[in-house]
């Protein structure tokens, strides 16, 4: 294979994973400059812990922090609150569906389909929504810290 087909392959790739899924690098801002914050409570989602361990008695020994994933199911419209992500970090998996994120580092929403993961740190606070018409179901998979609500759901 010669090496122009090479590197329009690689450079396809890579313009296709910034579209499925991440903020492109072009609107990428410093944080509090992308999205405003949303004034709605979550609407027409649930969110539900399915699994949880905590962190102190395993053999990094985190006490009081729990690691936890949830199953949140979003219907037509639903939103997933304004939330930061400066004291949690998180790994969002799209089981079904696409939803939209809306990103205080990113200026234009940032969409999210089915088989894409997407990763939260700190410098990241947002909220998503279910602008479609099916609904939509991710796995969120987090670490709580001791100054969070173990049992706070909608963030």
């Amino acid at each position: 294979m010669k090496r122009t087909t090479i590197a329009a392959l690689v450079a396809g790739f890579f313009s296709l994973s910034a579209q499925a899924g991440e903020c492109p690098a072009d609107k990428r801002v410093a944080d509090g400059q992308g999205q405003k914050m949303a004034s709605h409570g979550p609407r027409d989602v649930t969110d539900t812990v399915i699994a949880s361990t905590d962190l102190g008695s395993e053999k990094l020994g985190l006490k009081d922090h729990l690691f936890r994933a949830r199953k949140l199911v979003i219907k037509a419209g639903g939103i997933v609150p304004w939330h930061s992500h400066d004291e949690r970090p998180a790994m969002i998996y799209v089981v079904s569906g696409e939803i939209s994120e809306y990103a205080s580092n990113c200026t234009v929403p940032i969409v999210h389909k089915a088989g894409a993961i997407a990763r939260e740190a700190k410098g990241t606070s947002h909220w998503w929504q279910n602008t479609g018409k099916a609904t939509v179901e991710l796995i969120s998979v987090d670490i709580l810290p001791p100054q969070m609500k173990k049992d706070e759901k909608m963030m």
